[in-house]
This record gives structure tokens, C-alpha cells and sequence, in this order.
């Protein structure tokens, strides 16, 4: 069956039409927006100073949930309110995917990971409020950080689950080796993220002007740098080897272009970031940088997800 053939939905025998493949689709792509957007806004909080521009959680202030006039500088309230305002666009794509997968009545792996980004979005709210209450600690901003990564990658992988046919059984797109080296650099993206929420959380930018260098992370920042390099050039070389492989194999086109635009991806992030070392890391570059990370954890997971792929709709 072709994508336009499912455009045209079929009635259900209560008379409703169910969502189309093109607006399920088109959701879970906008669900992805909003889950990579957000990591970006909240970069926005971290170099502005705006962390505790809300001091509190779930209120704003202590008595208010919205900002009170010279709490604090009504540029960093704005910036932290209306950080916090964009969780609940990001539930409303959640809950907008869950309703067409269930509308849709497709199988329970597409709604499991629908539900998992959903909940994904009310514990990130919490872990974001914690991380407030205990005045931004590098750790709290990290533990904060790097479940939107893995949000960020369930919204892509449903993006591509959403596309095929569950009721035919999935099929090896190209060979168990070539699977386990994707997995590899998979993981070594992992070693990559956690190593660079250490060089942010021994950096500059403590995420509140007011907070300094207090609870930062004590290791040289460019110690840390060297080996989030490290872990960058490994995941790089995994998934180079990953890319020729697929050639060579001669994986669907579809895998050997995600593999060329990740390469890509991740040959501009290493631009950016050692650009950021030599610049001393301005303000500017960290929220391409984390943007970045969004795409190039998309784009890993797309990759991850045509290893094994069902009959396409």
C-alpha cells in the first residue's frame, strides 16, 4: 500500500474517519520539532542568566506562578516563564500524536512509544523544577538535559515506526554486523552527550547570573574538553565505518542518505565546537551547539531505525 493510497482514510464502522498516515506523520515530525526546540530554548535560559529568573517550581515565585515585578531582572523572568510555557506546547504535540495513533488504532509498539513521549514530557517538568530548587547544580542541569536527548530520539524513531505496515513482520534491512556497529556509534553518541554536559557544567555559564562559579563541576574544564573530543572522534569513526558499509552492502537508499546527511551533522557540530574551545565559548555558539545535538540524535536514531523496518504503508 503507497502513502497515498492511506491518505484516503476508510470509515470505521462508527462512521468516523481516522487520521490520516500524512497527519499521523506530520504530528510525530512536529512532536520531534518541539522535543529538539525545547533543549534549544532552555540553552537560551542557561546563557542569558535567566536559570532562576522563576526561583521556585512549580510557581514562578513563592506566592505567584506567574513573574512579580522586581523578583528578579524582568528580562530573566520572561525568558524562564516562557521556557516553561513551552512544556505545554510540547505535551500538546504528545498528546496530539497519542490521540491519532489510538484514532489511528495502530499497534502497540507506535502508541508505547507515544506514551513513553508523553511521560517523557511530564517527568522532563519535574527534573526542570528540581534542577531550579537546587539553584541549577551542574548535575541536576545535566540529569535535566540528557533525558530530552533520549525524548528527542523516541520522537524519531516513532516518526519512522509510523510509516510502516505492523501487520507484516520486519525484515533486516542490511546485515547483523552493519547493525551492530550503528549500535556501537550509538553509543558512543551517549559517551559524547554525558561528556559534554561536564564541560558545560565546569564552564562559564552557570544558567543564573546571580550563581557564579558556585556548584560547578570541579575538573578542568579543558580536561573535559579533550575527552568529550575523544568520545566525538569515536562515535565520528563508528559511524563512517557504518556509512561504507552500508554502501558496500548495498542498503536501501533511504539508510545510505541518513548516514551521509549524520556524517554531515556531525562534521558541522565539530566545527562549532572547536570553535567554541578557541573562542572561549561565547554565549552564541551554545545554543547552535545543542541544536545540533538534536539533529545529530535524530538523524542517529533514523539510522537506528532502518536496521529493521516493516513493509512501508
Amino acid at each position: 500500500m503507497t502513502l497515498e493510497q492511506t491518505d484516503t482514510p476508510v470509515a470505521r464502522r462508527d462512521g468516523k474517519h481516522p487520521p490520516t498516515l500524512k497527519l499521523q506523520r506530520t504530528l510525530a515530525m512536529v512532536l520531534l520539532l518541539c522535543q529538539g526546540g525545547i533543549t534549544v530554548t532552555g540553552s537560551l535560559v542557561r546563557v542569558t542568566g535567566s536559570g532562576l529568573g522563576c526561583n521556585t517550581w512549580p510557581l514562578c515565585h513563592e506566592g505567584s506562578l506567574v513573574p512579580v515585578a522586581g523578583a528578579a531582572p524582568w528580562i530573566h523572568q520572561t525568558i524562564e516563564f516562557g521556557n516553561r510555557l513551552l512544556t505545554f506546547v510540547v505535551a500538546a504535540a504528545a498528546i496530539a500524536v497519542l490521540w491519532a495513533v489510538y484514532q489511528a488504532r495502530r499497534g502497540k509498539p507506535v502508541k508505547s512509544l507515544a506514551w513513553f513521549s508523553l511521560a517523557g514530557v511530564v517527568v522532563q517538568a519535574v527534573i526542570g523544577g528540581i534542577s531550579v530548587r537546587l539553584d541549577l547544580q551542574w548535575w541536576a542541569v545535566a540529569v535535566h538535559f540528557l533525558p530530552s536527548m533520549v525524548l528527542v530520539w523516541v520522537a524519531a524513531v516513532l516518526y519512522m515506526r509510523l510509516a510502516e505496515d505492523e501487520s507484516t513482520p520486519p525484515e533486516a534491512c542490511y546485515p547483523k554486523r552493519i547493525r551492530t556497529i550503528a549500535v556501537i556509534a550509538a553509543v558512543a553518541l551517549s559517551c559524547v552527550l554525558i561528556t559534554g554536559t561536564m564541560v558545560t557544567g565546569s564552564g562559564p555559564h552557570s544558567g543564573d547570573a546571580s550563581v557564579g562559579m558556585e556548584g560547578r563541576l570541579a575538573i578542568d574544564t579543558a580536561l573535559l574538553a579533550y575527552v568529550h573530543a575523544a568520545c566525538m572522534y569515536v562515535y565520528l569513526g563508528f559511524t563512517v565505518i557504518t556509512f561504507f558499509k552500508l554502501r558496500k552492502a548495498k542498503a536501501p537508499h533511504a539508510a545510505q542518505k541518513t548516514s551521509w546527511i549524520l556524517l554531515g551533522l556531525i562534521v558541522v557540530q565539530w566545527a562549532v565546537g572547536l570553535s567554541q574551545y578557541y573562542m572561549g565559548v561565547p554565549r552564541w555558539t551554545i545554543p547552535i551547539h545543542i541544536g545540533l545535538s538534536s539533529l545529530v540524535v535524530a538523524f542517529t536514531a533514523f539510522l537506528y531505525a532502518h536496521a529493521v523496518r516493516r513493509e512501508l504503508l
